[in-house]
């Protein structure tokens, strides 16, 4: 008979898993960044995100939802960024309340000595993965990004059980 304690929803304990498999990752990742790069893995993916955008640039608010950030720790993480000249503020030439961050070259260049190693790392971590695991994995991440909305709305009711879920197969 199934539990009808709230805690034991299988999906808390998926996402759970989630959390500590990014958190693990996150961990030896960072550290590996910082080592051979000379970078935070923050510092990377903030201007991964800037170097594969559009003239190389994100508005703050638009970096924040990428980079998983709130604005203001978004501002904060761009002005540590800025200080090392890998980015720069640019004002919005349409809207003076909007202004961009902006990959420079030296971060172009910081961004592309720290992308050797952090593949060499990341390959070394999914080892285990098959290519068809891999590609799996890249299909269900983004169906899950999918469907989580960008930000909260207000005019969006949370939701509170889900209807039907067939369970993983586990192989």
């Amino acid at each position: 008979m199934p539990s009808s304690d709230p805690i034991d929803d299988p999906l808390i304990s998926t996402f759970g898993r989630l959390l500590e498999a990014y958190t693990r990752l996150e961990r030896q990742l960072g550290t590996a960044m910082q080592a051979e790069a000379g970078i935070p893995h923050a510092w990377f993916e903030t201007l991964l995100r800037l170097a594969r955008s559009k003239d190389g640039q994100l508005t703050m608010s638009a970096l924040a939802d990428q980079v998983a950030l709130t604005t203001s720790g978004t501002t904060r993480l761009v002005d540590r960024i800025a200080a090392a000249g890998y980015i720069e503020r640019r004002p919005c030439p349409a809207d003076r309340r909007v202004s961009y961050a902006a990959i420079t070259e030296a971060g172009r260049e910081v961004l592309d000595r720290a992308a050797i190693p952090h593949a060499r790392n990341l390959r070394v971590a999914f080892a285990a993965f098959s290519d068809a695991d891999a590609d799996a994995l890249d299909d269900l991440l983004d169906r899950l990004r999918k469907t989580a909305p960008d930000s909260p709305r207000a005019d969006t009711e949370p939701v509170t059980q889900r209807r039907h879920l067939a369970a993983p197969s586990r192989h």
